[in-house]
């Protein structure tokens, strides 16, 4: 069938997911701004399965944008650990200050003045305005970019300035004049259901007529994959210092680079080191069983020591360090490997 011939790329699409789309996820009900956005942030290359735990515990601690500014940046992070990228919940938790400084304890209306928040960009902003509105405003999350890279056969890897420009054009071109939030929800989902990485259900698909990509055979090389860069690798040395109460000494991060911002456990070149720097002798530490931890561009060889001793005067708590105890640390922002670590030595495992 001709291109000509075919009902708007829309109309076929909206006429899919009214069949098949997702229309029970839980910032859809209600579909505030504030829920949108917090979805929004949380779904940036997470998935929804994933997400769904992690966004309904968010919201019953921070309901809205005024009980995320009033909270301690410690319990935000805590929130967030086990998501990864930890600066998307210090941008939230500085945005939502933001708000209530500069827009009256709300989030802002127009995209144009959500983008003036951190971590807020176009495709953000425009899909906190299209689902919470109701307004046509084109999106470009993954999802969305893999479903136009096939459907119109653009070539080049998404994240390069003159591909997205293209891939822009092609969302803006696909748009309805009404019904913006059903769309915008319907475009994600037919990237996440059906015209999926690995597997796509061209069958299935409501605008595979029309598919450059299925017409050229391209679907599986469309996206252009990321051009591949070497995952970097690193050795850390950790120090438990647990003293006679069961507490582990635990020390901020700086806000920049890995973890930034979590408390986690002392490091340093190997344990009697990072013992002497905390004013202990050295002695007495004992190996843990070593583990490896994997972020997106690198491979973590963790070593991990355990000293057991009582509290020091020589180690000086503060903002930066100090004692927890196991009904502390589950309120804190811990980095997963840590968190694992001290869960398990809590219940016994290196005893």
């Amino acid at each position: 069938m001709a291109r000509a011939a075919l009902e708007p790329f829309a109309v076929r699409l909206l006429s899919w997911w009214e069949a098949h789309g997702r229309k029970n996820l839980p910032w859809q009900h209600p579909r505030s701004p504030y829920r949108v956005w917090i979805s929004e942030i949380m779904l940036q290359q997470t998935q929804v399965a994933t997400v769904i735990p992690y966004f309904e515990r968010w919201m019953r601690s921070f309901p809205d944008v005024r009980a995320l500014a009033a909270a301690p940046l410690d319990e935000v992070l805590s929130h967030w650990a086990g998501l990864g990228y930890y600066a998307r919940a210090r941008n939230l938790h500085k945005a939502a200050r933001l708000c209530l400084s500069h827009f009256g304890g709300e989030l802002p209306k127009a995209a144009e003045e959500l983008q003036t928040l951190p971590g807020v960009g176009l495709s953000t902003a425009n899909a906190i305005v299209s689902q919470a509105s109701g307004r046509p405003a084109a999106v470009l999350d993954g999802n969305v970019r893999r479903v136009l890279s096939r459907h119109a056969a653009i070539e080049g890897w998404t994240g390069k300035s003159a591909v997205q420009k293209q891939l822009w054009i092609e969302a803006e071109d696909r748009l309805p004049d009404h019904r913006g939030a059903d769309y915008t929800q319907a475009i994600m989902d037919l990237g996440a259901m059906v015209c999926t990485r690995g597997k796509p259900a061209c069958s299935r698909c409501p605008v595979s007529e029309d598919c450059l990509a299925l017409k050229r055979g391209l679907v599986l090389e469309l996206p252009t994959p990321k051009p591949r860069t070497k995952v970097g690798e690193r050795t850390i040395h950790m120090l438990v210092v647990r003293d006679a109460n069961g507490r582990v000494l635990l020390e901020k991060r700086p806000p920049q680079g890995v973890w930034g911002g979590l408390w986690s456990l002392p490091e340093g070149d190997d344990p009697e080191s990072v013992a002497l720097r905390l004013g202990f002798s050295g002695a007495g530490t004992r190996p843990l069983p070593p583990f490896e931890h994997r972020l997106s561009h690198l491979k973590l060889s963790i070593y991990p020591s355990l000293l057991v001793t009582d509290p020091s005067p020589q180690v000086q708590s503060g903002e930066r360090r100090d004692w927890f105890g196991p009904e502390d640390q589950a309120s804190l922002g811990l980095p997963r490997p840590v968190a694992s670590l001290l869960g398990k030595l809590n219940q016994g495992a290196y005893e």
